[in-house]
């Protein structure tokens, strides 16, 4: 029987005042208040605990960067390259990452809450051991991310392409997939209870079946 949904709701938006004062680089235990970054070449950045709340990275440049135990919060990312950035143990809250390069980042044993992920290309994205909260993936492509063994708590997957993800050990019960490529995904035995349209449930079926040992026949 179709399950019945309500209206989700969105992640809540990031809170930028009118007005910014500039950002810099990223230094160790920094604290960042009300700053643009954008357009900055931050990339190969390397420092533990910064502190960013009120910020705005419009093409900034944060490739390879590496900023542990990092906390962001009411930021929102537009056009940035955060290609194979790390961001380990980080918290991010009331966030918008939008149609930026994420391939390769790393984000394990982060916990994100209110996070919308839009337009994105996080393909090989390590999202491992996080945990997420109201957090929202639409229109990316996530090919082979690996979200092994996080938790989700209403989290949404729309239009994202999924195909060859990592899904193991994860705790995924109700999270919402639509309109995605489920295709060749990893870890299928771990998503009893998520909640599929019928359009992606076609495109878990060789997976399903192969992980049930059944053959199909033309």
């Amino acid at each position: 029987m179709p399950v019945r949904q309500g209206k989700p709701r969105e992640p809540a938006a990031p809170k930028i005042p009118a007005s910014l004062g500039p950002g810099g680089d990223l230094e160790e235990d920094g604290v960042y208040l009300s700053a643009d970054f954008s357009d900055l070449d931050l990339s190969g950045s390397q420092a533990d605990g910064v502190e960013v709340e009120r910020a705005r990275f419009t093409g900034t440049r944060l490739s390879g960067s590496l900023l542990t135990k990092a906390r962001l919060s009411d930021a929102v990312f537009e056009n940035a390259d955060m290609a194979n950035l790390s961001l380990p143990s980080g918290l991010i809250f009331n966030t918008l990452v939008d149609r930026c390069r994420l391939t390769g980042a790393d984000l394990r044993d982060c916990s994100l809450r209110d996070v919308l992920f839009q337009g994105c290309r996080a393909d090989l994205a390590s999202i491992r051991f996080a945990a997420l909260r109201d957090v929202v993936f639409r229109d990316c492509n996530l090919s082979e991310a690996n979200f092994q063994g996080t938790r989700f708590q209403n989290v949404r997957f729309e239009g994202c392409r999924l195909n060859g993800a990592q899904f193991s050990g994860t705790q995924i019960a109700g999270t919402r997939f639509s309109h995605c490529d489920l295709s060749g995904i990893a870890g299928v035995e771990s998503l009893r209870g998520i909640i599929v349209s019928s359009a992606d449930a076609q495109s878990l079926l060789y997976t399903l079946t192969s992980a049930l040992g059944i053959h199909v026949e033309d």
